[in-house]
């Protein structure tokens, strides 16, 4: 059975420091590439960051850039998010996803982080 839990989020001020966990299990998590995604209230998902098989190579949201760094674990099978520099922006679920094609495609639940003073 194939399983992301997100873990990791919270009510942070503006400016703090988050870091996202996804624990995986079910798939081969080094086959995969991963991918962090928000929704904030109103708003479609958008893809926040995303990381290779191996963690070669990283791309990020222009919004998140500079202060987002997505990386991987392939032994614990598990993605993570450091979120630092905080913005009430920033608010939203996070999902992660692992992505192999358009057949094979998994979701976590969400974890909910909120910036605000």
């Amino acid at each position: 059975q194939v399983q992301l839990v997100e873990s990791g989020g919270g009510l942070v001020q503006p400016g703090g420091s988050l870091r996202l966990s996804c624990a995986t299990s079910g798939f081969t998590f080094s086959y995969y590439a991963m991918k962090w995604y928000r929704q904030a209230p109103g708003k479609e998902r958008e893809l926040v960051a995303f990381i290779t098989t191996g963690g070669g190579s990283t791309n990020y949201a222009d919004s998140v850039k500079g202060r987002f760094t997505i990386s991987r674990d392939n032994a614990k099978k598990t993605v993570y998010l450091q979120m630092n520099s905080l913005k009430p922006e920033d608010t939203a679920v996070y999902y992660c996803n692992a992505h192999l094609n358009v057949y094979s495609s998994y979701w976590g639940q969400g974890t909910q982080v909120t910036v605000s003073s």
